[in-house]
């Protein structure tokens, strides 16, 4: 693309795009401004790399329109916009070669059930198992080895990369995509404790069901409910590794990083960011547009929206920083009480 075709493309998504600089080069690839070569598009988001500017190859980079650009050309073309993150992920749509999970149709390998539903378009790759009675929509997409239990349906532009498991009766909506080695609707972790010290599995009968616009990453988990539904609302993306209990819900436009643990019977709002290894105690709830801290343990519930959380138990981000700050002083506050009762002692003497 030339840098002038790059412009009128991202004027679709923002109301200003200022270009400085040549707009006939040719731009063939994307890459990290440190490295960029010619014909390559960059872009500065955050201020700490706006240093690569004065040594960056790249023909044309994106930024926001307070960066002084003007020392930079005729080296390099610039566009200014309001979000240089978003347009470059924008632009990046442009390059992304499509990856090849199964061939067009269906595999000779696989093994279909017995009042399958196939819509148009479908690919279902080498070995993979679709149950009686599954449904999978229009232009859809199952890798190689990919598992789908009786009862199962897939909504239309759904991708399901190789060794997904998916338990039975599990809902999956329009455009999800599930990343290799993730298992939705397994058993949720129920037992009840015998006198004797045993312990007596809990039936479970519920499903889970994902909603339009999802994206799960690999090895994640995802438990059926012990009766009704598991819930991950539409447009929640979920990291690699990450597993979420039985009845839960987690509410839309949602992200959830890697490693995060979250107990059963959970309600996460929306718009909520959950850092990676964050812990959740059971039957607790999240209001919406809260952010929680990477390694923070979610004891109870927090129905204040917007809040930031940290830290085991988890607090609110700026009470916890005060305590943290404080310990730190621990050392040079017992000296100081050291020398006071010293000096207390004394007194006392005299």
């Amino acid at each position: 693309m030339t840098i002038l075709e790059i412009r009128d493309y991202l004027q679709k998504f923002f109301d200003s795009v200022e270009l400085v600089g040549e707009d006939g080069r040719q731009v063939s690839a994307p890459a990290k401004i440190e490295s960029a070569k010619i014909g390559e598009v960059s872009f500065v988001a955050n201020e700490k790399y706006v240093k690569f500017l004065a040594s960056t190859q790249a023909s044309l980079v994106i930024v926001h329109h307070s960066v002084p650009v003007d020392e930079f050309i005729p080296k390099t073309s610039f566009l200014k916009v309001k979000d240089p993150y978003s347009a470059f992920v924008f632009l990046l749509q442009k390059f992304v070669q499509p990856r090849v999970i199964a061939s067009m149709g269906i595999a000779s390998s696989a093994s279909i059930g017995e009042g399958v539903t196939i819509g148009e378009g479908v690919s279902i790759g080498d070995y993979a198992v679709i149950g009686d009675r599954c449904t999978i929509g229009n232009n859809c997409i199952v890798g190689a080895h990919t598992v789908l239990l009786h009862d199962v349906v897939m909504g239309d532009d759904t991708t399901l990369f190789p060794s997904v498991t998916c338990y039975d009766g599990t809902r999956i909506g329009k455009r999800v995509v599930i990343h290799a080695g993730s298992v939705i609707g397994a058993d949720g972790f129920g037992f009840a404790p015998q006198s004797d010290g045993t312990y007596v599995k809990i039936p479970q009968m519920g499903i889970v069901e994902i909603g339009d616009d999802v994206e799960i990453g690999a090895n994640s988990t995802i438990d059926r409910a012990t009766m009704g539904s598991t819930v991950i609302g539409r447009g929640v993306k979920i990291d690699n590794l990450v597993q979420i209990a039985h009845n839960c819900t987690i509410g839309e436009d949602t992200v959830i990083a890697s490693q995060a643990g979250i107990s059963g019977s959970v309600t996460v709002g929306r718009h909520c960011l959950i850092g990676g290894q964050a812990g959740f105690a059971g039957h607790l709830e999240l209001a919406d547009n809260i952010q929680v801290a990477a390694k923070t343990g979610i004891s109870k519930s927090f129905l204040q929206p917007g809040i930031a959380l940290r830290g085991t138990p988890a607090q609110p981000m700026r009470d916890q920083l005060k305590e943290e700050a404080m310990l730190r002083n621990l050392g040079a506050m017992r000296e100081k009480l050291v020398r006071l009762e010293a000096e207390l002692n004394k007194l006392s003497k005299s």
